[in-house]
């Protein structure tokens, strides 16, 4: 039934003026519109609704996911822009945050400014 909708991500903010910043300048997602009540972004095949809210209460796991086909490239230009990638000590991670799952598939998790957990993805 929703197989052909067209999918948009939501995530809070209580700092939309830096959220604003990290998603379309730091990420480099296409800002869209702002109707005061949230921000869209876009990317290649969805949105992100970052919605202003009172309370952000982060997730333990990732709420985005971004699909990339070179994650050390990736990683390192956000690297550049001042993200930092998260490390934890239940995964070996390299020298970048990248963890390597069994099937080869690469994740590096970062934080948004209001620590909603993100992930850059290098599929095998």
């Amino acid at each position: 039934m929703l197989g052909s909708a067209t999918v948009t991500a939501l995530v809070g903010t209580m700092k939309p003026e830096v959220a604003k910043a990290f998603y379309a300048d730091t990420l480099g997602l296409k800002f869209i519109t702002d109707d005061s009540y949230a921000m869209v972004f876009e990317g290649k095949n969805a949105r992100v609704r970052v919605s202003r809210v009172p309370a952000v209460m982060p997730a333990q796991y990732a709420v985005l996911a971004f699909q990339v086909d070179d994650i050390e490239k990736a990683v390192d230009g956000l690297t550049a822009k001042g993200v930092v990638f998260a490390r934890y000590g239940f995964f070996v991670q390299d020298a970048r945050g990248i963890w390597a799952a069994p099937d080869g598939t690469k994740v590096a998790w970062f934080h948004d400014p209001d620590l909603n957990l993100l992930s850059v993805v290098q599929h095998v």
